[in-house]
């Protein structure tokens, strides 16, 4: 959610993302759930669906307990969080700092959020409200 620029696994998954990136920059709140979300929704009539992979579940896990430990409150399933300009530039300062990163090891995409990352977020497409 941090890094994406408009890449993902198919134009249906893009555009899906895009969709939800407009809405969370206008405000909207985001619900933390088990299993697939909002996002991974157009992955999901694959036969078989990435983010129903355990690599994925195991790092959805990962970085719900570094945002926990970064804000310093237990977040669980159905908590909600505000993307707020103070949440993103926190979110944003610590995963650039590497605190929050440990659910990118493995992930295919690590080295596009590296370096988007290194560019200040530069071309992100969810903004503070």
């Amino acid at each position: 959610m941090l890094t994406f620029v408009g890449e993902g696994y198919t134009s249906a998954f893009t555009d899906n993302y895009r969709n939800i990136a407009e809405r969370l920059s206008d405000g909207e709140e985001i619900k933390l759930v088990s299993g697939p979300d909002d996002i991974c929704a157009p992955l999901l009539g694959e036969e078989e669906p990435h983010c129903l992979k355990v690599s994925v579940i195991e790092r959805d896990a990962v970085a719900l307990a570094d945002i926990s430990t970064l804000l310093g409150e237990e977040i669980g399933i159905g908590a909600v969080l505000v993307p707020d300009a103070s949440l993103l530039a926190k979110l944003r300062r610590n995963f650039a700092g590497g605190e929050i990163r440990h659910a990118c090891l493995g992930c295919e995409w690590g080295e596009l959020c590296s370096r988007i990352a290194a560019t200040n977020f530069s071309g992100v497409l969810i903004k503070a409200a």
